[in-house]
């Protein structure tokens, strides 16, 4: 198993090398020169979107709420399917009609009276949160290779940080992206030929997932986990909310900017779809199975440790259901889940610096080479997410939680007013981005476990609303609505 593992590690490496002699410029090192077809682009967001999330967080989930894990699932496709639809063409054309190459400097070329204070504020908010979100991967991959080989957690983290941050750091945005679209195609396998495997062996044993579920009481077998009345629909919206949150991922909404027409976004939309919908069905089948298995004694030795963290339970089927050189192969598709997320998030942060901070300070006149400022840029970022990650006690499901919220409650209301209602107004966008922030940090710390409402849903209606009402009491003139070109 473990040649299988350093043949994927070798492969990305190569791939990091041959693309890194094609970002010539800083445009390529940012956007791939908008270059890059929409297939590649599609295969990226959602090998980004996915990271550790997917193949331990999601699937840990299903482990142990059962059947009311399918609300996170399908909040989840709800939104990507709602930026791919809805969003992704007036995005793009908006990207390239101002010419912006981040989400901070869209608003910024919409509202150049505030340019700065929105690049500023909007820069700080990513750079903030995604240290949470990359600490997510390093930390998933430590589990990762821990439970595969036995790797310590902390020098898997290592491996793992280091691996990420040079092969960003070497090709940019287009490294990154081919690397994307391997490992999409890793994960997307993984995430198939498990579940499928395990509904086999079910099969073979004459177990039946109802039946175990069933047996577990109703906290698996219900779809509100044995809760009714108003705390049955909290835990239902709760759920869905994950859908909220795509509306601002700044690392999945760069895709989408670096398009090139409108028929590559067709394209792309196809493949995204297609993807996503296959991979969260099994993922949740993934779970499902697993806790089949080790309700009826399959996972002895490791019961207690899928008790302690249920995010283990990826590399523990495999170690169970399949051979060694399979398990290699279906592997290398988990640790490509968070590889990906990290290196595309270690990108947002560089180029919230380099794009949207340094061009506002007196240093901006002397930096010759912005692609080697943001390699600089890419390793210091890392060794801080990797410190957090090591420092952090939270799981990988609540890390992202606390991150997706954040940034999707700053940027999602502000991204849809941008794109879809012409009075909305720089006081709008300055007021979701703190109104965002503020409410996912307060409601998560003093009332999401009193009330059992998640911060995904009440910070993101909270800047909405101070959005819109402070475009309407500050409005900014010549603010048009966008008409998508066509093309």
């Amino acid at each position: 198993m473990i040649i299988v593992f350093v043949t994927y590690l070798v492969i990305v490496i190569a791939l990091a090398i041959y693309f890194a002699r094609k970002s010539k410029t800083q445009d390529d090192f940012v956007m791939g020169g908008r270059k890059i077809p929409g297939f590649a682009l599609a295969l990226s967001e959602r090998a980004a979107g996915e990271s550790s999330w997917l193949l331990l967080g999601l699937t840990g989930h299903a482990f142990i709420e059962g059947l009311g894990s399918v609300w996170v699932a399908l909040g989840c496709v709800i939104g990507i399917l709602f930026i791919w639809w809805v969003m992704a063409d007036r995005l793009r054309t908006l990207s390239v009609t101002t010419g912006a190459n981040t989400i901070p400097s869209l608003f910024a070329k919409r509202f150049p009276g505030s340019a700065f204070s929105i690049q500023m504020l909007s820069s700080a908010i990513i750079i903030f949160f995604f240290l949470f979100y990359i600490a997510a991967q390093f930390s998933g991959a430590g589990k990762v290779l821990f439970m595969a080989f036995g790797v310590d957690e902390f020098w898997g983290s290592v491996l793992s940080a280091l691996l990420i941050v040079v092969y960003t750091m070497l090709g940019g945005f287009i490294s990154v992206v081919a690397i994307d679209v391997f490992q999409a195609l890793l994960m997307f396998i993984s995430i198939v030929v498990i579940p499928i495997v395990a509904m086999f062996f079910l099969a073979s044993h004459d177990l039946v997932i109802a039946n175990a579920l069933a047996e577990a009481g109703p906290q698996m077998s219900t779809f509100t986990m044995g809760k009714s009345g108003t705390a049955a629909w909290l835990f239902v919206l709760s759920g869905l909310s994950w859908a909220l949150g795509y509306t601002g991922q700044p690392h999945l909404l760069a895709r989408m900017m670096a398009i090139s027409n409108r028929k590559q976004v067709k394209i792309a939309r196809g493949v995204a779809s297609s993807w996503t919908i296959v991979a969260y069905i099994g993922a949740i089948l993934m779970g499902l199975t697993g806790f089949v298995l080790m309700q009826n004694g399959f996972f002895d030795a490791n019961t207690q440790a899928l008790m302690d963290d249920h995010e283990k339970l990826l590399p523990t089927m495999l170690a169970f259901l399949v051979t060694p050189v399979i398990a290699g192969i279906l592997l290398s598709g988990a640790v490509s889940a968070m590889m990906s997320t990290a290196a595309s998030q270690l990108m947002v942060c560089t180029f919230s610096i380099t794009e949207d901070i340094v061009p506002n300070t007196k240093y901006k006149g002397r930096v010759k080479r912005k692609i080697w400022l943001s390699r600089g840029i890419i390793i210091v970022v890392g060794i801080i997410a990797f410190i957090t990650g090591i420092t952090m006690s939270d799981t990988v499901y609540g890390l992202v939680s606390y991150a997706w919220a954040g940034i999707g409650s700053s940027f999602g209301p502000a991204l849809l007013l941008l794109l879809f209602w012409k009075r909305f107004s720089a006081a709008g966008v300055i007021a979701s981005l703190i109104g965002g922030t503020g409410g996912a940090i307060i409601w998560k710390l003093l009332y999401t476990e009193s009330t059992g409402i998640s911060e995904r849903l009440t910070s993101f209606v909270f800047a909405l609303v101070m959005a819109i009402l402070f475009s309407l009491l500050i409005p900014t003139n010549k603010n048009k609505k966008l008409k998508p070109e066509n093309q």
